[in-house]
């Protein structure tokens, strides 16, 4: 499920190229889930290993993690 849940927000995920030659991304359901790099796959690597850290953070402090295209994680434990 959390593989899934990864996939379907880097699909959201939005890149710009900025006016100094790099690329900045970001994932909008996400706060704080952003990166800047050189080429594009490195900002999508970067981004992604980002967005698996503030998971890691949300699961951990049992914090609201955003649905994403009908897919919700809870950081419930039964």
């Amino acid at each position: 499920m959390l593989t899934t849940y990864i996939r379907k927000a880097m699909n959201k995920a939005h890149y710009e190229l900025l006016e100094d030659g790099t690329i900045y991304g970001a994932i909008a359901n996400c706060p704080g889930v952003w990166s800047n790099s050189q080429t594009l796959e490195e900002c999508r690597e970067e981004l992604q290993s980002v967005l698996e850290g503030w998971l890691i953070l949300k699961l951990r402090d049992r914090d609201p993690i955003p649905e994403i295209d009908g897919l919700s994680l809870s950081a419930e434990v039964a």
